[in-house]
C-alpha cells in the first residue's frame, strides 16, 4: 500500500485550482494525469524580470520592468493597426502597444493620469521604445504580485506559459515534508538542499545555472530517482537469487561433440563466457546472466553450450528470437551441431499451425526435442515442456520483462540468460539490470574480416550503381537498405519498393526484396532466393539489422545513413564481412549534414569496436532513443539523465548495495524513509518483494 504521506502527490491533476476536463486532458498529454507528473516536468529555461531601466537607458531586445505613468490613449486608424498607450517615466517617453483589443479593458488597466508598472520585452518601432503587449500591468502597491524570476516549462498545444506556470507551482505545494532517507553527511558534502527544498528550488531557478543537470537541487532530485531505481533492481534480483534453482552440471560429452563440429575452434572471450554461464548454472540458486557480444561475436555458439549442458544435467533449454527471421537463423545454426550432438531441436514460431505444430508440441511435452528455437510463440499457454531448466533470450530489450518470465515460467527453478548484440554501455546495463552479472564477448570469432566503411553523398548514387555492376561481375552479393518500406509523404526518405524496381530495371532477375510488412513465406522466399540465388542483392529496411546470415555477402550500402542511429549502422554493417572475401560498407547521406548525423558517420568510419560505438551512441543520441521505446525494457528517467550523470548512478548503485547488507528488509526509520522513496518514484512492484512489505 502506498503511505498515505504521498497522497496529495498521486492525486489527479483536475483536483487543483482551476483545472476543468479540457485543461486535465492536455495536461495529461503533456505531463501526465496526477499532481505528481507536474512535480517531474522541470523547467527549461527563465524570464527574468530584474532589469529595471530608466526609459532613456532601455535596451531595445531585452526583458524589462518599467515603472510608468499613462498620458494618453491614441485608438487605431484601421482594424489592422495597434491602440497604442503613450507613457513616461516622467522624463522620456515611450508606447504601450496592443492589437485588438477592447476599449473597455484597456482604459480600466491603463487608467489616464495614473502610473503602472508594466514587464514585457523592449523593442523600436518608428524610432521609439515600445512593448507590444506587455506581460505584466499592475498598479505600484501591487508591485509584488508578478514574479520577478519566471521558469520556462515545454508546452504542448493549447496550453500556455501562464496555465502550466501556476498548475505546477500548485503541484508543488501540496509536496509534503518526507522523512529524510539520503546520508546527512552526503547531503553537506554535496551541498544538496533536502527533497522537499529540492523540489521548490528546481521550479524557482534563479539563474541559467539553475537550469544544468549540475545545478545541486536537479542533482539531489537525480540521485533520488537513480537511488530508486537502483534500490528497486537490487530488491528485484535478491528475490530472484532466493528463489530456488536447481544445480545443472553436464558432464560435457555433448559439448566436446558439438565443439568437434565447429569449423573454428572458441575464442578466448567465448571460453570465458562459457566458463562463466556454467559456473552459474553449477550454483544452487536460478541463473541470471546478460551475455553482450559485438556483431558476429559468436553468442548463438556459447548459448548453445549452456543449452547443451542443460541436456546433459537431464533437463531442456530453449531460445527465444524476437523474430521469425531470426528464429529460422539460429535453427538453422544450431540445427548441424544438436545433430552432432545426437539430439532433436524443434523449431516454434506463429506461422506453425495443424498437425505440425501439434507435432512438435508434443515432442517438447515427452522431451523427445531436448532443444527448442522459436519466437515468443514459445510461451503460449498450450507450450509444455517435460522439464524445462534453461531458457535463453536473444536481442532481450526486444522483449518486454513479462515476456522474459513467461518463459522462464514454463519449467521449474529455470536458469535464465538473455544475449544481445547491441552492446549496451555500462550506465545503461546498471539502469535495466543493476548489478547483473554480465558475460562480454570482445573478440571477433577466426576468420573474420574487417568492413571497409564510406560515407559518400547521394548525388553520387549513380556511380555507386555502377560500382556494383562491377562487384557482381567479381561474384558479390549485395545489400542495400532504407529506411522506409514505401513512400511517405510525411518524409522524404529513401523507399525499398521504389528502389527495388529501380535496382530490378539495372539488373533484371537478381534482385529480391525484404521488409516488415511481407507475410512470413515471402520473406523466406526473398531470404533464399538471396542466399541460394538467383538474387544476388537484397533490397531491404532494417529488418535485417539482427541476425541475417549470409556468408557470401560483401556489400552493404545504406542509404540515407544519417537517418539511422549509430548502433543500427553498426548492426547492419555487421551483416557483411563474415566470410572470408573483403567486405565494403557505403554509407550515403543527403547533404548538409547535421553536426550529430556528421559524428555519427566519423564514429562509424573510424571504429568498429561495437561498444565503443555503443557508450558514443548514449552520449549524442541520450538513452531514451538509444534502444528505442519502452519495449526496450530500459526504465524511463524523468529526473536523472544516464548520458551525464554516470558517476551518480555508480553511488546509487554503491548506495544500495550496502542498504541490502545491512538492512536486505528496509525496517527500522531509516527503511521507512527508503520505501516512501521506492513509492514516490514508482517502483512499488519492489516492496513486494520485501517479507515484511
Amino acid at each position: 500500500m502506498r503511505p498515505d504521506v504521498l497522497n496529495p502527490l498521486f492525486a489527479e491533476v483536475s483536483s487543483l485550482p482551476g483545472i476543468g476536463p479540457r485543461l486535465t486532458k492536455l495536461f495529461a498529454r503533456l505531463a501526465g494525469p496526477r499532481a505528481l507528473d507536474l512535480c517531474w516536468h522541470l523547467p527549461v529555461g527563465l524570464v527574468d524580470r530584474r532589469y529595471r531601466p530608466a526609459v532613456e537607458e532601455a535596451e531595445p531586445g531585452r526583458i524589462a520592468t518599467l515603472k510608468l505613468r499613462v498620458m494618453a490613449h491614441q485608438k487605431p486608424v484601421s482594424p489592422r493597426a495597434p491602440w497604442n498607450v503613450l507613457c513616461t517615466d516622467g522624463q522620456h517617453d515611450m508606447d504601450l502597444a496592443y492589437f485588438r483589443a477592447n476599449e473597455g479593458w484597456l482604459q480600466k488597466l491603463l487608467p489616464l493620469g495614473e502610473w503602472r508598472v508594466v514587464s514585457g520585452r523592449l523593442e523600436i518601432f518608428n524610432g521609439r521604445l515600445q512593448m507590444t503587449h506587455p506581460d505584466y500591468v499592475v498598479a505600484p502597491d501591487e508591485d509584488d504580485d508578478f514574479p520577478l524570476i519566471e521558469p520556462l516549462y515545454p508546452l504542448t498545444s493549447g496550453l500556455t506559459q501562464r496555465v502550466v506556470q501556476k498548475a505546477v507551482a500548485a503541484a508543488v505545494k501540496r509536496a509534503p515534508q518526507l522523512p529524510e532517507w539520503q546520508d546527512e553527511q552526503l547531503l553537506q558534502a554535496r551541498g544538496w538542499p533536502g527533497w522537499r527544498g529540492a523540489l521548490q528550488a528546481v521550479h524557482q531557478p534563479q539563474q541559467q545555472a539553475d537550469l544544468q543537470p549540475v545545478a545541486p537541487a536537479r542533482q539531489r532530485l537525480a540521485y533520488d530517482e537513480l537511488l530508486a531505481n537502483q534500490l528497486a533492481l537490487s530488491l528485484i534480483r535478491r528475490n530472484q537469487k532466493r528463489a530456488a534453482g536447481r544445480p545443472q552440471r553436464g558432464n560435457g560429452e555433448l559439448l566436446q561433440a558439438a565443439l568437434r563440429a565447429l569449423p573454428f575452434p572458441l575464442t578466448g572471450s567465448q571460453e570465458r563466457a562459457v566458463e562463466e554461464i556454467l559456473a552459474d548454472m553449477a550454483a544452487p540458486h536460478r541463473m541470471l546472466r546478460l551475455l553482450q557480444g559485438d556483431v558476429g561475436s559468436g553468442k548463438t555458439v556459447v548459448a548453445l553450450m549452456a543449452m547443451l549442458t542443460a541436456v546433459e544435467a537431464g533437463q531442456q533449454a530453449a531460445l527465444m528470437a524476437p523474430t521469425e527471421i531470426l528464429a529460422r537463423q539460429h535453427y538453422g545454426t544450431l540445427l548441424p551441431l544438436a545433430q552432432a550432438a545426437g539430439l532433436k531441436i524443434e523449431l516454434l514460431t506463429g506461422r506453425d499451425k495443424g498437425g505440425t505444430r501439434r507435432t512438435t508440441l508434443e515432442r517438447l511435452q515427452s522431451g523427445e526435442a531436448a532443444l527448442a528455437v522459436g519466437t515468443h510463440a514459445l510461451f503460449q499457454e498450450d507450450v509444455a515442456f517435460r522439464d524445462l531448466g534453461l531458457a535463453v533470450i536473444d536481442e532481450q530489450h526486444r522483449f518486454g520483462v513479462h515476456q522474459r518470465l513467461q518463459l522462464a515460467q514454463k519449467g521449474k527453478g529455470v536458469d535464465v540468460l538473455v544475449t544481445t548484440a547491441t552492446p549496451i554501455p555500462r550506465t545503461l546495463v546498471l539502469t535495466a539490470y543493476g548489478d547483473m552479472d554480465v558475460s562480454r564477448l570482445t573478440e571477433k570469432p577466426a576468420g573474420r574480416q574487417a568492413v571497409d566503411t564510406r560515407t559518400l553523398p547521394l548525388e553520387r548514387l549513380g556511380e555507386v550503381i555502377t560500382a556494383l555492376g562491377r562487384a557482381l561481375q567479381r561474384g558479390a552479393k549485395i545489400y542495400w537498405v532504407c529506411p522506409l518500406v514505401a513512400e511517405s509523404e510525411a518524409m522524404d526518405l529513401a523507399d525499398a519498393e521504389a528502389r527495388f524496381e529501380s535496382l530490378s530495371e539495372q539488373f533484371p532477375g537478381r534482385v529480391a526484396l525484404l521488409h516488415g510488412q511481407m507475410k512470413g513465406p515471402e520473406k523466406d522466399a526473398a531470404m533464399e532466393s538471396f542466399a541460394e540465388g538467383p538474387a544476388d542483392i537484397l533490397v531491404a529496411t532494417t529488418v535485417i539489422e539482427v541476425g541475417v546470415d549470409v556468408p557470401a555477402a560483401t556489400v552493404m550500402v545504406i542509404e540515407q545513413a544519417e537517418r539511422f542511429g549509430l548502433a543500427q549502422l553498426h548492426q547492419l554493417r555487421g551483416r557483411i564481412g563474415r566470410g572470408t572475401e573483403r567486405s565494403t560498407c557505403l554509407l550515403l547521406y543527403k547533404p548538409p549534414l547535421g553536426k550529430t548525423a556528421h559524428e555519427r558517420l566519423k564514429i562509424l568510419r573510424e571504429s568498429d569496436d561495437g561498444f565503443r560505438i555503443a557508450e558514443e551512441d548514449l552520449r549524442l543520441r541520450g538513452a531514451g532513443e538509444l534502444l528505442g521505446t519502452a519495449q526496450s525494457g530500459l526504465p524511463r528517467f524523468r529526473l536523472a539523465e544516464v548520458e551525464t550523470q554516470g558517476d551518480l548512478l555508480e553511488m546509487a548503485r554503491d548506495h544500495a548495495s550496502l542498504v541490502m547488507e545491512r538492512n536486505p528488509e528496509l525496517q527500522g526509520a531509516e527503511g521507512e524513509a527508503l520505501r516512501i522513496l521506492l513509492y514516490l518514484f514508482e517502483r512499488d512492484t519492489a516492496v513486494r518483494y520485501l517479507r515484511s512489505g
